[in-house]
């Protein structure tokens, strides 16, 4: 069966169905691994040191999964984030560069090396680095959302 993951009460924190989407579709898309081989579900939510995000397909597409890293990066807890608009990861001015950047992902299948400005809850704002946005499409060629990681950021000093 497939999750509909536009439901807003799944917790796929440890989903191995939806670790498996995130895997394979990365993997498809970029040509290597997401997670070390031995490693899965468990050790992407809660111990892997990159920040990996995913919204599902609304028309104004929501967080369905926020690893750990991702929690403490945006300062968002998993039951925040899980029901967060993506666009508000973005500042205002900044959400149609972001909408251009998932555009070409949709185009693409996936973009590397990309660099965007980001908002935290508490306002602190950042530069995410070299991160990789790609489409989650499940074995039957359903886009089922879009994910991106990223392991380097750097805060924006204050003026």
């Amino acid at each position: 069966m497939i999750a509909n993951y536009n439901d807003a009460g799944l917790d796929l924190s440890y989903d191995p169905e939806f670790y498996a989407l995130m895997a394979e579709s990365f993997e498809r898309s970029v040509g290597r691994r997401l997670a070390p081989e031995s490693q899965g579900a468990e050790w992407l939510y809660d111990r892997s040191p990159a920040v990996v995000l995913a919204h599902n397909t609304d028309a104004d597409p929501r967080f369905i999964y926020a690893n750990r890293a991702a929690q403490a990066c945006f300062e968002y807890s998993r039951d925040e984030f899980i029901t967060l608009p993506s666009r508000l990861s973005a500042e205002a001015p900044n959400r149609a560069e972001r909408e251009r950047l998932l555009n070409a992902v949709a185009a693409n299948g996936f973009i590397a090396d990309y660099r965007g400005l980001r908002i935290a809850k508490s306002g602190r704002r950042f530069y995410i680095e070299k991160a990789i946005v790609w489409d989650l499409v499940d074995r039957s060629g359903c886009r089922r959302g879009q994910a991106a990681t990223f392991d380097s950021w750097q805060d924006v000093q204050a003026d």
